[in-house]
């Protein structure tokens, strides 16, 4: 039963043309360039969809403000649509629309869905990268980029009060599989059907950066190359979109992904993340568990908040029976069980 990844994801905001005008910017391209709920349509078949926070269809929010009020998960066959529902329905409600969607809650009070998607093949095809020594690109200059145009929605971060519970959730209910544990901070997960490193990251409210938080934190999107998030980066400033947040304002890599990344605080709520250069997995992959600061970043001097504070201890293991979960499931509601990091 195979999860493609994120199909498309659902904003209820305070100003529809403030978003709107954000993700113009930021290098989406319009499907439906309706003033009142106007959708973007990346390559992959993914879709960010906006619509004023008071819509009667959204569904109802457990946050304040704007942001993601659903987010779809692709399926790929009817068929292993309807098991997929068979198994969220054993102990929660599903309620479906006419097309077949399934709509139902997580165990954080996120609304989600499932639907079938006809998930796009995205033709990339970035430069090679020269070094001293190791010439892989000679007498070819490098593609000129003039916009960052994303691929894909890589992942979406949600708050968790739980987060080894909405693990265990989605893994044996819609066969997500771990692929990282920042110990006590959160869980990265991939579904099923994709290679990307994680499609769904949730992120304890029990530490001190993001103590009572609820909702969703940021979701991530899928560039050619580092050449692209740097242009989509500059366009955006340059527009006068700030890229000041508390957790990192400046161009670096996750450790614990590889990924290179950017972030902008959005107006529809959370971040928006360029993403490039991602590990990609299939399950030959083993699961690891990093102490937590560890994995967040490759340290620059230009990084700031959390991410400025180096790790007292370097230490990241394999975790192929997932083992470390255990110790992490039951937080301190205080944050007395969570190491300080600031």
């Amino acid at each position: 039963m195979a999860i493609l990844g994120i199909e498309s994801v659902v904003y209820g905001v305070d100003d529809v043309a403030l978003c709107t005008r954000f993700w113009d910017d930021y290098g989406l391209v319009r499907a439906d360039r309706s003033i009142d709920e106007p959708v973007w349509e990346l390559p992959s078949g993914s879709r960010i969809i906006v619509r004023a926070i008071d819509d009667p269809d959204l569904p109802p929010a457990h946050f304040q403000g704007s942001g993601v009020r659903e987010c779809f998960l692709g399926v790929d066959t009817a068929e292993n649509l309807e098991k997929l529902v068979a198994r969220i329905a054993v102990d929660r409600e599903v309620w479906r629309d006419a097309d077949g969607t399934a709509h139902f809650i997580d165990p954080d009070g996120n609304p989600m869905g499932l639907r079938i998607w006809a998930k796009r093949p995205v033709m990339c095809r970035p430069d090679p990268v020269n070094a001293p020594d190791h010439i892989v690109r000679l007498n070819q200059h490098r593609k000129w980029r003039m916009r960052a145009r994303p691929k894909t929605i890589n992942h979406i971060v949600y708050f968790s009060d739980n987060y080894v519970e909405a693990y265990e959730f989605y893994r044996d209910r819609l066969d997500f599989r771990m692929t990282d544990h920042s110990k006590a901070n959160g869980i990265f997960a991939r579904a099923n059907g994709t290679y990307e490193h994680h499609t769904l990251f949730w992120l304890t409210t029990q530490h001190p950066g993001t103590r009572g938080k609820r909702g969703y934190a940021h979701i991530a999107f899928g560039c050619e190359d580092v050449d692209e998030v740097m242009v989509g980066a500059n366009y955006m400033q340059d527009k006068g979109w700030s890229n000041v947040r508390p957790f990192a304002a400046a161009l670096n890599r996750h450790r614990i992904s590889s990924a290179m990344y950017y972030y902008f605080p959005c107006p529809a709520g959370g971040d928006a993340e360029y993403h490039a250069d991602s590990d990609y997995l299939d399950d030959a992959w083993i699961p690891r568990v990093w102490e937590m600061a560890f994995g967040a970043t490759i340290w620059g001097s230009s990084s700031s908040g959390f991410f400025a504070h180096k790790p007292a201890t370097y230490d990241v293991q394999l975790d192929p029976d997932e083992a470390s979960l255990e110790a992490c499931r039951h937080l301190g509601k205080d944050g007395k069980d969570v190491p300080s990091i600031y």
